[in-house]
């Protein structure tokens, strides 16, 4: 490897580090403290806790997600909305294509639920450790909810400065965290050494078998080892697969070593209540308030790529035409996964500020915490299996088999935390989710209701209004889903008005199924003064419509779009026609040129 290569090879790394491991990095801080609130720790049981939590790291994060999902990418691209597209092109229309999709739907929304338990959890937890500092220790939790919602309200104002600056900085200080994680593990594990034999897969299955359906239900607290997992492919896009996995074998290191470290320090501190915090305080009393700094970073760190995450799925979303359009606005000139969209930004912060307010501590905020993991989790392992049914790698299909079946107990395990609070999951999931029902089913009823007309008899018209020559000089630029459908605003415009430019342009944009690639097809010989250019560009790609339209020779004097005016009674398209008021049109989304622009209103019966 010379010089170059291995600079390349740290660097990517790094980066990963601080862009990816977030979120499964700082969950030492408060896993093996929720964990023991609800079992007794004896060294035994805490053997059969730490064998779980190493296990569940290999099976459910290794496996799962470093090696078998990894696998699986379109264009460097990972992620539910990617896993859906592999198996479009794999599986007929029918029920099976319907389960896909209702499966990835369920999939993004359950995602987007955890961005905001995320931050809560980990901010919450982090500002939790002030209690151990001398003269601190009685400081009300209303204090700590006002710290953690300041450090929040920090998070979410810098948002739309972009990441692609801050984030180079985010990778050395997670090389620090981790190191911090490993060394306090060591000194730990040196005090009480035998705890090595909880790497043994013995211990978890023997706690599992001793303490029956009490030692299942564990598994509800153990899963947020794991949590934070699933970034490990919805953000393979950024940096790529090769240093995303080189880094997870660093990351995997450093968490087994700080979980060996605590359950040494719990068997030899049996009442100790805040364990990563105690640990550290024990160790090195002088290093203590330096250390809670560093973790307050490392949950700021953690909160940020999930933040980022959402906005990235959110952008996949409204692409792929699921989801309705958003202002969003580029924060890199070079990185196009850089995007910040404020609607997004801010309901994310209000969420964010309420789940703490409710939950009032990250103890009780472990209760609505697992259930949206465990689910996301569970239909990777679905789609995966089926997409490996489907290809030459069937030998992987029986261990993507056995890892869905390991997801599904942790699922069945979290589903007592339902009353407890993890309905708070269900419900952060099932606004995005019924947003995204509403939008699909409405646009498709809106198409069919908007009664378009075919090209031929649009034709027949058309020439002969431009026969008599009075056409206005210039180009007119027409907006329409494909050139063989004309829309009626168009009807409206050119038959029933009589508004004909010496130049016609039909313009469409596809979005493929490729996250990225850009074409342009211009075709001018549709009819006499009639042409059409149709532009393909990939799902994650980021367009700049009047640059395409010069190259192509094209001087618009002004753009036609149609505006859909729906009148209703039926409540759910009530609620569709003002999610469509209240988002920007198609024009505004692309930000053409204001002063081009003409939006022609058609009324339309729902």
């Amino acid at each position: 490897m010379n010089h170059a290569e291995a600079g390349s090879y740290w660097g990517g790394i790094v980066k990963a580090l601080g862009l990816v491991f977030g979120d499964i990095g700082t969950s030492p801080i408060y896993t093996l403290t929720v964990i023991i609130t609800l079992t007794k720790p004896s060294q035994q049981s805490i053997y059969g806790i730490i064998s779980l939590i190493v296990w569940t790291l290999v099976i459910l994060v290794m496996v799962e997600y470093a090696w078998l999902a990894m696998s699986l990418g379109r264009k460097g691209e990972g992620g539910t909305i990617v896993l859906r597209e592999i198996l479009v092109r794999m599986i007929k229309p029918g029920r099976t294509l319907a389960f896909v999709t209702f499966l990835s739907y369920v999939g993004i929304c359950l995602l987007i639920g955890d961005g905001v338990i995320t931050p809560a959890i980990s901010i919450l937890s982090a500002v939790e450790g002030m209690e151990l500092i001398p003269g601190l220790e009685h400081t009300p939790q209303g204090i700590l909810i006002l710290i953690a919602a300041i450090i929040a309200a920090g998070l979410f104002i810098f948002q739309n400065r972009g990441t692609d600056r801050v984030a180079s900085a985010f990778g050395p200080i997670m090389v620090v965290w981790f190191l911090a994680l490993s060394l306090s593990g060591i000194i730990s594990i040196v005090d009480h050494p035998t705890v090595l034999k909880a790497i043994s897969p013995w211990y978890a299955v023997k706690f599992l078998g001793e303490n029956g359906l009490a030692g299942f239900f564990v598994l509800s607290e153990v899963i947020l080892c794991a949590t934070g997992g699933e970034a490990l492919y919805a953000d393979m896009g950024h940096l790529g697969r090769k240093p995303i996995v080189r880094a997870w074998y660093f990351v995997f290191a450093a968490l087994v070593i700080n979980y060996l470290g605590q359950g040494a320090y719990i068997i030899t501190h049996p009442d100790a209540k805040n364990i990563l915090f105690g640990m550290v305080r024990y160790q090195a009393a002088i290093l203590y308030i330096p250390f809670l700094i560093l973790t307050i970073i490392a949950t700021i760190i953690a909160s940020q790529a999930l933040i980022s995450g959402v906005f990235s799925i959110v952008y996949q979303g409204i692409t792929t035409r699921i989801l309705p359009l958003l202002k969003i606005d580029y924060t890199s000139s070079h990185l196009k996964s850089q995007i910040y969209i404020g609607s997004v930004n801010w309901a994310l912060f209000a969420m964010v500020i309420v789940i703490m307010c409710v939950f009032k501590s990250s103890e009780h905020l472990a209760a609505a915490y697992g259930l949206a993991v465990t689910g996301t989790m569970t239909i990777t392992g679905i789609m995966m299996t089926m997409i490996f049914s489907r290809t030459t790698k069937k030998w992987k299909v029986p261990v993507a088999l056995a890892v869905t079946l390991a997801d599904f107990a942790f699922l069945i395990a979290n589903l007592n935390k339902f009353p407890h609070g993890g309905y708070w999951s269900l419900i952060l999931a099932a606004l995005p989710f019924v947003t995204i029902l509403v939008w699909t089913n409405g646009q498709r009823a809106l198409y069919r209701s908007l009664k378009p007309l075919d090209f031929e008899t649009f034709d027949l018209a058309y020439r002969q209004i431009y026969a008599k020559g009075k056409n206005i000089p210039g180009t007119g630029l027409f907006f329409v889903k494909e050139w063989a459908v004309i829309p009626p605003y168009m009807v409206h415009c050119i038959i029933r008005s009589n508004i004909i430019y010496e130049r016609n342009v039909l313009i469409s944009i596809v979005r493929t199924d490729e996250p990225y690639g850009l074409e342009t097809n211009l075709s001018d010989t549709l009819s006499v003064g009639l042409d059409a250019i149709e532009i393909r560009a990939g799902y994650m790609e980021i367009l700049d419509i009047e640059g395409i339209l010069k190259q192509n020779g094209i001087q618009e004097k002004v753009i036609f779009y149609g505006i859909e005016d729906i009148a209703t009674d039926n409540p759910v398209w009530k609620f569709f026609a003002t999610i469509k008021r209240q988002t920007p049109n198609f024009v505004q989304f692309n930000r053409l040129p204001a002063a081009k622009l003409q939006g022609v209103v058609t009324r339309v019966e729902m």
